[in-house]
């Protein structure tokens, strides 16, 4: 070991008078808190200020008063610090505040420790780590930089203040060592206490701290009662499969005997990811029976643009997704898509695979297997002027039944031209102009109803005037009243099986339409005329309100929307539609279809409202029944949606979904969580009404309890200080 200070040095020194508020650099050749092999380069610096540094006459150095050192990224302060160069060996009287590179706070009131802070002993000492774990201990010992232990040691993440000393939670230890390297806590004789009261006793015990963000381990578990499964526990256990994959496998218990083993697999590609949801079951719901199921999903960056996703869902039963709540979900689809969108082109290739829970539907009779494919581009400055739209598409979908009718396939490719161009006159009439020319070739198989295969050849033709008309008032309010006409024909054209199209709906994203078939194989027809009349208005106290109302006018009615009252005859019913938006974040908007004589057939209201504390969403649906649609009896249903922080810590969240024609509540939750600066708990309380051949009506009732200061993902309600009041 070299000598702390050079002759020159110590000369310096000893001129030095009582609160001269020294700050001494040293470097290499004497270097001052740092043994000469400690340093990697020769122009490493260490720095002391002190309000008095002495030299004592047994090679000693004493610095005093609002003493700091900084050193190799370590920031150290104390009250005294006296250097004993013969023992290399620093003497600290406290308080002592230290910061290690990594952001480790050690905090004692006496310390012996190396020249370079790596080794050696604080008494009555404690640690912070991250700024969320406390670790206190009689003693705690440095080694080499990389070690520290804890004697007598207790750990808590809860702030601990004189009128409440006693935490939360915390968890005594015979010894407690840190490993900064591997970011792991070791508890030797561990015993887990809740507000002083021990709970359980483990020998050994390992934890990440807070600045680990992925290790192997147990992860917080989760309890769950529900009627069907009784009282049962989920021991989540997450395990690294090197730095881009890792498997999360749950064993899940019950007092109704079920055996269930969850796993969740992710892993990340340079240019994309997939992730694997699945479960393996056997219980007494289904005896001697294995019930499963997976749910799978990626998706890829590819060359030129593209990107390719997929998705996979499968089942082995139709109640087993309900009975665990792992989805709502009663069809299943499968699929794999290739993409590529930009500003004129856009294409697509998807090819899904379709499975019903539902059991008022038969698999072999529905459309399983879809495919579909479109490339569509768009063309400016064309000689007629305007935007040239020109796509093709290809569709085809398989049942599995092979009885005429019910098993009938599907094959269509199609080709599509449509131009579109606006003028504006000189009183501000906007005028546009629409062409569309469809030529498509349809495949039928096992349905002798139709043709085996259909040739169409499909034009439409449309001009829409537009009026804005603008006012504003002397209070600063402004109105925007703009009728709008829309003449449209198309000719009729052959019949092909409507697969596609079975549900048409009015509103104001199609009114001024050529079509309101949603799918490929039917176009509307006949000369008809789309009027709507919208009315919006901008208030400078803040709020607005915007009204549409508007039908289609029929110069025949040719049934093609038979059985779906809201189109159907030679005018279809009223769509008016309304928004209004007022100050304070709330939100209203309706939706209603109805006929002359005010006889509705479907009206819908949403209520939404958001402030720091409340997030309030509502709606009402009400469809008149449709046999044509599906809808067996009239649906009258309200749904809330709610989620309301009681206080900085607790929030509660209610989801109602009510239907008023049976009288009672399809599904109610309830959720409270509690996010603390030291623990965060989750509560939740639900029940489903609805029963089928499959599943029955259930309640269940889940807890989870998190503490915080143990992995990354682990760190309490940030929004709390970890101070005392007074």
């Amino acid at each position: 070991m070299r000598a702390l200070l050079s002759p020159a040095h110590a000369a310096l020194l000893a001129a030095t008078t009582l609160g001269a508020g020294l700050i001494l650099p040293v470097t290499a050749p004497a270097q001052m808190l740092v043994p000469a092999e400690g340093r990697a380069a020769e122009n490493d610096t260490a720095m002391l200020i002190a309000d008095r540094v002495e030299i004592a006459g047994d090679n000693r150095l004493i610095a005093s008063g609002a003493v700091e050192v900084l050193v190799d990224g370590i920031r150290l302060k104390a009250q005294t610090i006296t250097y004993d160069a013969s023992a290399d060996q620093l003497t600290i009287d406290g308080p002592i505040y230290m910061v290690t590179d990594d952001g480790t706070i050690l905090v004692a009131s006496q310390a012996e420790l190396s020249d370079d802070l790596q080794n050696g002993i604080l008494r009555s000492a404690r640690m912070v780590l991250a700024q969320q774990l406390q670790l206190a201990a009689t003693e705690i010992n440095r080694v080499g930089g990389r070690y520290t232990q804890l004697y007598k040691a207790v750990a808590s993440s809860c702030t601990v203040c004189a009128s409440n000393p006693v935490p939360l939670w915390q968890i005594r230890a015979e010894r407690i060592i840190h490993d900064e390297d591997a970011q792991q806590l070791y508890f030797h004789n561990a015993r887990f206490e809740i507000a002083g009261v021990p709970v359980f006793y483990l020998p050994r015990l390992r934890l990440p701290d807070p600045s680990l963000e992925r290790a192997t381990g147990l992860l917080t578990p989760e309890f769950r009662s529900t009627d069907q499964l009784g009282f049962g526990i989920k021991l989540p256990y997450f395990i690294t499969l090197g730095d881009h994959r890792d498997l999360t496998v749950t064993p899940y218990l019950s007092s109704n005997f079920t055996r269930t083993v969850e796993l969740r697999y992710r892993q990340a590609f340079r240019n994309g990811d997939i992730e694997l949801n699945g479960a393996i079951t056997q219980d007494d719901i289904l005896d001697d029976e294995t019930r499963a199921y997976l749910f799978a999903e990626g998706a890829f960056d590819l060359p030129r643009d593209f990107e390719l996703t997929f998705d996979i869902e499968t089942v082995t039963d139709n109640g087993y997704l309900l009975d665990y709540d792992y989805s709502s979900k009663d069809r299943l689809d499968s699929a794999i898509e290739l993409q590529r969108v930009k500003r004129d082109e856009l294409i697509t290739a998807e090819f899904v695979n379709y499975y019903s829970l539902r059991s008022t539907e038969n698999n072999r009779t529905q459309p399983t297997l879809v495919f579909d494919s479109t490339w569509e581009r768009r063309f400016h400055d064309t000689p007629l002027g305007g935007v040239v739209t020109a796509s093709l598409e290809g569709h085809g979908h398989y049942r599995s039944s092979e009885v005429d009718d019910e098993g009938r396939d599907i094959g269509r490719i199609a080709a599509t031209f449509d131009w579109q161009r606006d003028w504006v006159t000189p009183n501000g009439l906007l005028i546009e102009a629409e062409t569309a020319l469809v030529l498509d070739h349809t495949g039928i198989s096992q349905d002798d109803d139709f043709d085996s295969t259909v040739t169409r050849a499909i034009p439409a033709a449309a001009v829409e005037l537009r009026w804005p008309l603008l006012k504003s008032t002397s209070g600063g309010a402004s109105h925007l009243l703009e009728p709008v006409v829309q003449l449209v024909y198309s000719p009729d054209t052959d019949d092909v099986p409507n697969d596609e199209s079975t549900e048409p709906e009015l509103d104001e994203g199609n009114l001024f339409s050529l079509s309101r078939f949603p799918g490929g194989d039917q176009y509307e027809s006949g000369l008809r005329a789309n009027v709507g009349l919208g009315w919006t208005r901008h208030d400078p106290a803040g709020w607005s309100m915007g009204v549409t109302v508007g039908r289609i006018l029929r110069a025949e009615d040719l049934g093609e929307f038979d059985g779906y009252e809201p189109l159907e005859g030679q005018s279809s019913d009223w769509l008016a539609a309304m928004e209004l938006d007022l100050p304070g974040n709330v939100g209203l908007t309706n939706r209603a279809l109805f006929d002359d004589g005010f006889g509705f057939s479907k009206n819908e209201l949403r209520l939404d409202y958001a402030n720091d504390a409340l997030q309030l969403g509502t709606s009402y649906i009400w469809m008149a029944e449709s046999e044509a649609e599906g809808i067996d009896e009239d649906v009258s249903e309200l749904t809330v949606d709610s989620t309301w922080a009681l206080s900085r810590s607790w929030q509660s969240e209610v989801d109602i979904r009510y239907d008023f024609e049976t009288d009672r509540a399809a599904k109610a939750a309830l959720g409270l969580t509690y996010a603390g600066d030291c623990v965060s708990v989750d509560l939740s309380l639900s029940r489903r009404f609805t029963s089928s051949t499959s599943v029955e009506p259930t309640t269940s009732f889940d807890l989870s309890v998190q503490l915080a200061g143990f992995g990354s993902g682990n760190s309490g309600n940030a929004a709390r200080r970890r101070n005392c009041a007074g």
